[in-house]
């Protein structure tokens, strides 16, 4: 399990997408009060697993429904989201659906068994790379509909402030913004019903970040 992370600095050496995901952290404890649910717990593996890029495990039995916890993982800021059963429906809503980019997975951002309507093998839990495919900055959380710092029909989802490309709760990029592509979905599978393990594949298959279209 990794290590509880402070919000704040990593010393001189900090990169710069490692400050912007700090400072995405930040914005969920402090919007956590006013949020309808929490968003964000920030965790990280211990120096040596970051430099090594083991897998990571990550106990999930403790995170409730609509809260997200983030980590990095080969350098890489990793979302894992408990979805709830609305956010679930909202998925699957012709309207959210015809508005999104690629909202059957089509283009090769995921491995095969994220391929579908929730891009995960466990639908309850997303996990993504946040790493928006406009530019590389990290999407901050916007979870709940109807976000009154979104536009009225706002489905839950992520933005990334820097551009304004936009993605839904499964990381589908919507039509008309910059990003080209969903966010990428990480090797991962579960080593028991309560324990995901990121940088893993499930038994018998070979993914690799390598051969998807882009980070």
């Amino acid at each position: 399990m990794p290590e509880q992370a402070e919000v704040g600095f990593h010393g001189e050496q900090s990169t710069r997408r490692e400050f912007l995901f700090l400072a995405t952290a930040a914005f969920g404890v402090v919007g956590a009060t006013a949020a309808s649910w929490p968003i964000i717990t920030s965790l990280e593996p211990s120096a040596d697993v970051r430099a090594a890029g083991v897998p990571v495990s990550i106990d999930l039995s403790q995170i409730q429904p609509g809260q997200q916890i983030s980590f990095f993982w080969q350098g890489k800021p990793i979302f894992v989201l408990r979805r709830t059963e609305q956010a679930l429906a909202e998925l699957k809503n012709p309207g959210l659906l015809a508005r999104l980019g690629d909202p059957d997975s089509a283009v090769n951002q995921q491995p095969g068994y994220a391929r579908n309507w929730c891009r995960s093998s466990k639908p309850e839990f997303m996990v993504l790379i946040a790493i928006c495919t406009h530019l590389g900055c990290i999407p901050l959380p916007k979870p709940d509909l109807g976000d009154p710092t979104m536009e009225a029909s706002w489905p839950g989802g992520y933005f990334c402030p820097c551009h304004g490309s936009k993605y839904d709760l499964a990381g589908r990029v919507f039509r008309g913004v910059p990003a080209p592509y969903n966010l990428p979905v990480p090797p991962h599978h579960y080593a028991t019903d309560t324990t995901l393990v990121v940088g893993e594949n499930p038994a018998g298959d070979d993914f690799s970040l390598s051969s998807i279209e882009q980070l």
